[in-house]
């Protein structure tokens, strides 16, 4: 293992989520280096394009090469161009937010977000990652996975919430049932106020590729018949989404996937 790659790509991550410019003092104390080692990665980083320094406050942010690397990805991604509409139609049927997610080690990716129409929703970002098994895209994804990429996700189970689910029995028995009945519940998991239904889209070699959901304000769905209108919303897109990209079989019984 390359220390001094693993050491820089870990800067220009912390960097990069950062909510702000990041003083080097900052980065070294979060990421247990010397000042003089987080500052030679930084120059080497910034020299490189991807980090760029303010000449007077002499914080770190992160450049617009990311941007332009991440957004070349994302544009690959087709199941994209093929969910914007069905998103579009979902956010104004639904009137919560919608969000299309892929699963990346024990984590979801949000690749593409619809706003909900109404005044108070649901908050995330396209590029926004969350734990798998805290929210509902994440917990429809986890259902697909064999058993063996499965175990390590549930030994590592940390609460974000007093509603998280952090025992591997009781996830595994979340997930049985969300796989009977094809959709997955997020019940204030990553944020105490904020509810999700979710479901699979699959690919045409019956894969599970991503996962298709609705959130919002806990009062929104925690209302007598809600989730399950929801749940049928959700399900119909996904359906759609699924057939537009070729796949033609029953998405409860699809393959696992396989994770980034």
């Amino acid at each position: 293992m390359d220390k001094t790659l693993l050491k820089g790509l870990q800067v220009l991550e912390f960097v990069a989520e950062a909510d702000g410019p990041s003083r080097i003092t900052d980065i070294a104390a979060a990421l247990g280096i010397t000042k003089s080692n987080a500052h030679r990665v930084l120059k080497t980083l910034e020299h490189a394009g991807y980090l760029r320094q303010d000449p007077r406050s002499r914080e770190y942010a992160a450049s617009f090469k990311l941007w332009e690397l991440g957004s070349g990805l994302v544009g690959r991604l087709d199941i994209r161009t093929h969910a914007a509409d069905i998103l579009r139609r979902l956010a104004n049927e639904a009137r919560e937010a919608v969000h299309l997610s892929l699963l990346e080690g024990g984590q979801v990716i949000y690749i593409d977000k619809i706003d909900s129409p109404e005044p108070v929703g649901a908050y995330t970002r396209i590029g926004g990652r969350a734990p798998a098994y805290c929210v509902a895209t994440g917990k429809a994804l986890l259902c697909h996975l064999s058993e063996e990429e499965l175990a390590p996700i549930l030994a590592r189970l940390e609460p974000h919430s007093r509603n998280t689910i952090t025992d591997p029995q009781q996830m595994r028995e979340e997930l049985e049932l969300s796989r009977q009945r094809g959709y997955t519940i997020n019940r204030g998991e990553w944020r105490e106020s904020v509810w999700g239904i979710a479901t699979a889209v699959c690919g045409p070699s019956s894969q599970v590729v991503a996962a298709i959901g609705v959130s919002g304000p806990e009062y929104h769905l925690n209302q007598q018949g809600r989730c399950e209108s929801l749940a049928e919303m959700v399900m119909r897109a996904a359906d759609e989404i699924s057939r537009s990209i070729g796949y033609r079989g029953d998405a409860r019984k699809a393959v696992p996937s396989r994770p980034a």
